[in-house]
């Protein structure tokens, strides 16, 4: 089973070329909000309030996941989801994920050098069941059916770092609206939703203008 961030990186990522479709800040910023979230989906943490709370510390047996549980468990203070998104904020989090679907046998692993000077690696896909499946699953929330709560995570990231648009094109805005706002959610469930996609959108504008700041 893939988690959460590891979809984002799927549908991030050209599956033929394995070439990043969308902002590296933007992509960064969503796997960090995707392990908040799918902590909080397992009832590991509670976004519902203002700060992040540990629920249950007990590991998931999944090594980023588990990783980010640790952390958080181990921080003095209580911290707000914006604040924990811009602390798991690093292309670290992404090679090391990309690395793991590749060792799974998801996605192939080629290095190259750009200019024959630059070395760079691409991740085209190696089993294309597993984006296909995920694919299938989002496209029918899309559509109108009835959403999970992970599936409606997924939605809810995508869009506030702006891949949905690479990813689903020509998926109905109203309906991404629809499921980013919880409107079909209980309430900690909406609360959760929000609270990521709020701290998403706010690493995303912290790390823009970082950027800015240092190339000017």
């Amino acid at each position: 089973m893939t988690t959460i961030a590891e979809e984002i990186l799927l549908l991030a990522y050209d599956e033929a070329e394995g070439r990043l479709l969308t902002s590296s800040i933007e992509l960064d910023a969503a796997l960090g909000g995707s392990l908040l979230a799918e902590l909080a989906v397992n009832g590991r943490i509670d976004l519902a309030d203002k700060k992040v709370t540990v629920l249950d510390p007990t590991p998931l047996g999944e090594r980023e996941l588990d990783a980010t549980l640790a952390l958080i468990a181990a921080e003095a203070r209580q911290r707000k989801a914006d604040w924990w998104v811009r602390k798991l904020y690093s292309s670290g989090v992404r090679k090391r994920l990309l690395s793991g679907l590749a060792e799974r046998g998801v996605l192939d692993e080629r290095r190259h050098k750009v200019l024959g000077l630059f070395p760079s690696t691409r991740y085209p896909e190696r089993d294309p069941r597993v984006e296909r499946e995920i694919r299938q699953r989002i496209g029918d929330v899309l559509a109108g059916a009835e959403p999970d709560e992970r599936s409606a995570v997924l939605i809810a990231v995508l869009h506030a770092a702006k891949i949905d648009r690479k990813a689903f094109p020509g998926a109905d805005k109203a309906r991404i609206k629809e499921i980013t706002e919880g409107r079909w959610a209980a309430d900690a469930v909406a609360k959760s939703i929000a609270a990521v996609n709020a701290a998403v959108v706010g690493a995303v504008v912290a790390a823009t203008v970082a950027a800015t700041t240092a190339s000017g």
